[in-house]
């Protein structure tokens, strides 16, 4: 570097035998740094997807259906007809996106007992299904798929030997 031009970086290259050197200032030169560096910050500390907490994943869902009352304290909760427990909160503030979104960001044991619970009372508690499709699913999109794909579904029969 050429004195009086300390503070400059400089790009050189030969062309057909002549060097020519380009001196960018510092000045200019750091705060497209600084700002490359920021959106990179910005863009890995943005998660890939969000998911719902999987703080309550490992309630007992066959202890909630075989109990009616806790079952009803449940839809109550879902319902705004009663108090809730702290994992009945969670699930009635992610219950529009979670069927908004189809379950995209619930963990795989959520989808699976999403599904086991859904099923369950559409197959056995009507009285409590229809409120809560009416609140959160009022096309009933829910309840026509799982209609569909129990449709196409193949039971297998006992062979019974005579």
């Amino acid at each position: 570097m050429k004195e009086g031009k300390a503070r400059k970086l400089s790009q050189c290259y030969s062309f057909h035998g002549h060097e020519q050197c380009k001196y960018i200032s510092l000045k200019m030169f750091l705060p497209f740094v600084v700002l490359s560096c920021l959106i990179t910050l910005s863009i890995s500390a943005v998660p890939e997807k969000s998911r719902y907490t999987t703080k309550y994943d490992n309630i007992n869902l066959e202890e909630i259906i075989h109990n009616d009352r806790l079952l009803k304290n449940y839809v109550d909760c879902l319902l705004d007809k009663g108090r809730c427990t702290p994992d009945g909160l969670e699930l009635k503030k992610n219950m529009p996106d979670a069927i908004e979104t189809d379950c995209s960001k619930c963990s795989d044991k959520q989808k699976e007992g999403s599904e086991i619970m859904m099923r369950y009372l559409i197959d056995n508690k009507p009285e409590y299904w229809n409120p809560l499709q009416e609140k959160y699913d009022p096309s009933g999109s829910y309840k026509k798929r799982y209609l569909d794909a129990k449709k196409t579904e193949v039971s297998v029969e006992p062979i019974v030997k005579s």
